[in-house]
């Protein structure tokens, strides 16, 4: 069995986390290292490696994933000022925990380009 991510210790709750939001296919949580005054991880319980390792079948999940976080955006008083959702994917696109994430960023005016 191959070692389990640091996001599936967090859903199996093996690793304390800040939890936010939890349902039967995601769970969000508060970063540990906020890029912004929110800064939210939302993390599918199925185990997908990354957005581009994704299947067809996994388009239910993955609209769950934007949903879910629009819900915790209006949850946490973000949603009308404005919010930021960054999907990384692969080393170069910033991925540090290859478990597909969607940050969910906001609570101050944020820059584009992002970086």
């Amino acid at each position: 069995m191959a070692d389990k991510t640091l996001f599936e210790k967090i859903r199996d709750e093996e690793i304390p986390a800040n939890i936010v939001h939890r349902d039967e296919l995601c769970i969000a949580f508060r970063d540990i290292a906020p890029q912004a005054p929110t800064h939210i991880l939302v993390v599918p319980t199925k185990a997908i490696p990354r957005v581009g390792e994704a299947s067809i079948t996994d388009g239910p999940i993955l609209g769950h994933l934007l949903t879910t976080a629009a819900e915790v955006a209006r949850k946490e008083g973000i949603a009308e000022s404005g919010y930021r959702l960054v999907i990384n994917n692969g080393k170069d696109g910033g991925e540090a925990v290859p478990h597909l994430h969607v940050h969910l960023l906001g609570g101050r005016p944020l820059q584009w380009p992002p970086g």
